[in-house]
Parts: structure tokens; C-alpha cells; sequence
């Protein structure tokens, strides 16, 4: 028998994510087989309540009033483009199997030196769109503070920002344990405001007016709704289930995972494709959309609008705590928590008192496409390559080890990254802010997903095949050693 699951089999780990200490005090650390708990649907659970949230009503209705797509066109987008949580399962398969964060596990294809250059990417993504959900969360109070008759003003403005970022703090300063419950409570409230929500609008669309858009508009569309459903979370999606045991059923996470991304996103997306047919403000979820509401209903729709958002912006939160480390190893993952907090909330400051905040959302979406592309498809090359066989203690070095390499940098997936981003922006379409030359030359069409992915996968694959090979082959000695290793100094 494969001594992998001879040890994992023997080995203590299981049980429910209930027998998690309430406080996690892990950070960017190995997680030991005596504290791997959950299965698989855990998961599902907790992308679903996660993601049952308004922002994804917002990014349907721009499929309509900022792409120009016939609902029919955003239909087919959409279901298209939210197949990509299959690319979010696989994306949770490494976490099991090397049993630490995404950005730890960034360390075999790029380095320890090499892949702190990739964290700052993520880490500046995770705290966009944190300040894109508190820029909500302040929007729907004030909004339920105008609909009270305490009108507005700059002071109520930073109050409300204030309390935001703090209420903000909580869940991912608790951390795993506390994340996976809420979420997964959460879900049930959430479907029922799905309905009332679909019951109230829903006859209100007219869902054959407009006309077709161009076919480059429809894949601009596409990379917009990959970047923001399942293409766009692979970076957080391992510091969730690197708390499974190792020898978890990797079709059972790939499944759960997918299931749990594609049903609220797909049915949020067309709700919110359906209502921008009838009411061009849809977009805005908080002004706009609730012109299609009962009058009573606005009271708990804007109350709900603000606790999915603090749900989806606290998987941002965890996760770009966790990269922070990966780039500063030395902070505790809570300081990180504390420290992105206030960052998110200083930047939501500068958000809240500008007046482009939409044309933002939708270039941000858009823009990130041009590193996320290439990192998602190297970062699952070099797993399938090395057959999920990682040396644990070895991503946990960063002066020296199994993934040095050359000074710290593994330069075949550098050389990589970089040529995927050439790539992903050279076939970038986020007008009117930026149209790439290939994009231009073809009537405006988007393939810097399907670029970029290939062309980084392509340059790994053809320069790091044999080596990636090879540290896999010692990597599960390796591996084995310390496990064997970790049960005897447990006794």
C-alpha cells in the first residue's frame, strides 16, 4: 500500500470542523494529520454562503448595461463562465495534499523568493475587493439611514466606515473554524431573499428587449464573468481545504467546490441580467435595484445586502492575511488581519468620496484577468506535473530546501508568469480605460483568460517538465519521512 495513505489512514485526523479550536491560531503553518477535520461538502457549503450575495446580482446587470449583451447572450455568458468553478475545485486540491495555504504552496512552481512577487499581486487583489464590499456596506447604511430620515452627511460617511471596518475584523480575526460555521448558516437566509428578491422582479423584465451584441462583446463579457465566478478565486481556495485530511477524495472536493461556486453565482448573475432589462440602474444595488422592490422590503433587503457583503469581503479578509505572511513570514496571521483591515478601510475612505466607484468595479474585475490568468493555469500545471506529491517542510523553508532553486527564485515559472501577462494584456479589452492591440485589431474581442492560461501553462510545462518531475519524486520520500517522523513524536 502507498505509504501516504497507510500513514493518513492510521493517523488521527478527522472528524467534524466543530472539534476546531474557536480561535485559529494557525497562520500560514503547516496544519499536523491530528488537526485535519471536515469533508469535502464543508466546502460547498461555505462557497455557497459566501457567494449568495448581491455583488453577483451587480455583475449580471452590468452584463446588460455596461456590456450591451440581449439577456439571451448574458444566459449563455453566464452559464458558460461559471463553469470555471470546476477550475476553483481544482484549484482546492493542493491545501490536502501539502497541508498549508495557497501562497505557501506558491513556493514549489515559483520559489520562496520568486512567488513573494506573486503574493503582492494577490494581496493587492484580495484588498480590492474588500474595498469594494465595504464601499457597499457603507452605501446600504446610508441608504437605510436616508430611508429613517437621518439624512447624510461626511460626518454619518465616516462613522459608518469606521463601524464597518470594525464589524469587518471579526469573523476572519476567528478565523477557519468560525468562517466555515457562519457561512454555512448563513445560506438558508440567504435562498429566501433569493426568492422574495426573484418573486419582486422577475415580472418586471422584459427579457427580449435590446438588441444582439457583437460576438466581442460577448467574450469580453465571458472574461469578466470568469475573473469575477470561478477563475478569479483559486488564490483563496486552498486556505480553506488544506484542512482536510490528505487522502480526501479529490473528486468529492473538485465536485463540492464547483456545486457550491456555480448554483448561487449562475442563478444571482441571470436575476441580476433579468432586472437590468427593465430597470438600467440595476446595477447599483443600492439605489437602482430596489426601484423594483415592495415598498416594506427595502428595510430587510438593504439589512441583508449588508451582512453578505461583511460574508463574502471576510473570505477576501482570511485569505489576504494569509498572503501578507507569505510575503512578511515573521507576522502573526492576526496582525495581518488587523493590518488589512485598516488598509481596506482607509482606502474605502478614498472610495466612498469619489464618484467613479462603478467604471472602477468593472476595469479592477477586469485588470486583475492580466495576473490571475497565468498563475492559475501555472499553479495547476506544476500540481499535475508533480502529482500533488509536495515535501511540506520544504515550502515551509524560505533560505533554503527543495524549492531554493537558483537563490530562491524558480525562474521557469518567472519566465512563465511573464509571458502569460504579455499575453493576457495583449488581448485585454476593458474600455474605454484599456483595449489592447490584438483586442483592437479584432473588432474588440477578449481572450486574455484563454491566452494567458496558455501561454503560462505552455512556457512551464516546456521548461520545467523534467525538474517539476523530479522534486516530485523526492518530495514523497521526503514527505513520507516527516509524517513518520511527525506520529512517532506524537506518540
Amino acid at each position: 500500500m502507498n505509504a501516504t495513505l497507510e500513514l493518513s489512514s492510521a493517523h488521527p485526523a478527522g472528524g467534524s470542523v466543530t472539534d476546531e479550536p474557536l480561535f485559529e491560531t494557525k497562520g500560514i503553518d503547516y496544519i499536523p494529520l491530528a488537526e485535519r477535520r471536515g469533508v469535502p461538502r464543508d466546502l460547498a457549503w461555505m462557497w455557497a454562503g459566501a457567494l449568495f450575495n448581491v455583488e453577483y446580482v451587480v455583475y449580471g446587470a452590468l452584463l446588460i448595461v455596461g456590456f450591451g449583451l440581449r439577456f439571451w447572450q448574458a444566459l449563455v455568458v453566464v452559464l458558460v463562465g461559471n463553469l470555471s468553478y470546476l477550475v476553483n475545485g481544482l484549484g482546492s486540491l493542493q491545501g490536502p495534499r501539502a497541508g498549508t495555504a495557497a501562497f505557501t504552496i506558491n513556493r514549489a512552481p515559483f520559489g520562496p523568493a520568486g512567488a513573494k512577487l506573486i503574493a503582492v499581486f494577490n494581496w493587492m487583489t484580495q484588498v480590492g475587493y474588500e474595498v469594494l464590499g465595504l464601499y457597499l456596506v457603507v452605501s446600504a447604511g446610508l441608504a437605510l439611514l436616508n430611508k429613517a430620515g437621518v439624512g447624510t452627511s461626511d460626518g454619518l460617511k465616516w462613522a459608518l466606515i469606521v463601524t464597518a471596518t470594525c464589524v469587518q475584523l471579526a469573523l476572519p480575526l476567528f478565523g477557519h473554524r468560525m468562517m466555515l460555521r457562519t457561512l454555512r448558516m448563513m445560506v438558508g437566509p440567504f435562498v429566501v431573499l433569493f426568492i422574495l428578491l426573484a418573486i419582486q422582479t422577475i415580472g418586471k423584465a422584459h427579457l427580449g428587449a435590446g438588441h444582439d451584441a457583437s460576438w466581442a462583446s460577448m467574450m469580453a463579457a465571458l472574461a469578466f464573468v470568469l475573473s469575477a465566478g470561478g477563475y478569479g478565486w483559486p488564490m483563496n481556495a486552498n486556505d480553506f481545504s488544506r484542512y482536510l485530511p490528505p487522502d480526501t477524495s479529490p473528486r468529492k472536493i473538485v465536485g463540492w467546490v464547483a456545486l457550491g461556486g456555480f448554483i448561487p453565482t449562475t442563478l444571482l448573475m441571470l436575476l441580476g441580467a433579468a432586472v437590468a432589462t427593465a430597470i438600467p440602474d440595476a446595477s447599483n444595488p443600492i439605489a437602482g435595484l430596489p426601484h423594483a422592490l415592495w415598498g416594506w422590503f427595502i428595510w430587510p433587503y438593504l439589512a441583508f445586502v449588508i451582512v453578505q457583503l461583511f460574508a463574502i469581503n471576510s473570505i477576501d479578509l482570511y485569505s489576504s492575511g494569509l498572503t501578507l505572511q507569505a510575503i512578511i513570514p515573521g507576522i502573526k496571521r492576526w496582525q495581518c488581519v488587523l493590518l488589512d483591515t485598516t488598509i481596506a478601510g482607509a482606502l474605502t475612505a478614498v472610495t466612498v468620496f469619489s464618484t467613479s466607484f462603478y467604471s472602477f468595479l468593472e476595469d479592477f474585475v477586469l485588470f486583475m484577468l492580466i495576473w490571475i490568468a497565468p498563475w492559475v493555469a501555472i499553479y495547476l500545471t506544476d500540481f499535475f506535473l508533480r502529482r500533488g506529491h509536495y515535501d511540506s517542510g520544504a515550502l515551509m523553508q524560505t533560505a533554503r530546501g527543495l524549492y531554493h532553486r537558483s537563490g530562491g527564485i524558480h525562474w521557469p515559472g518567472i519566465i512563465a508568469q511573464l509571458v502569460g501577462m504579455v499575453a493576457a494584456a495583449s488581448w485585454l479589452n476593458a474600455y474605454p480605460a484599456w483595449i489592447s492591440p490584438l483586442s483592437n485589431q479584432t473588432g474588440g474581442a477578449d481572450f486574455s483568460v484563454f491566452m494567458g492560461a496558455l501561454f503560462g501553462a505552455g512556457t512551464y510545462l516546456l521548461l520545467s517538465r523534467r525538474t517539476v518531475r523530479a522534486e516530485a519524486s523526492a518530495a514523497t520520500a521526503d514527505r513520507d519521512e516527516a509524517w513518520l517522523a511527525e506520529l512517532a513524536a506524537e506518540g
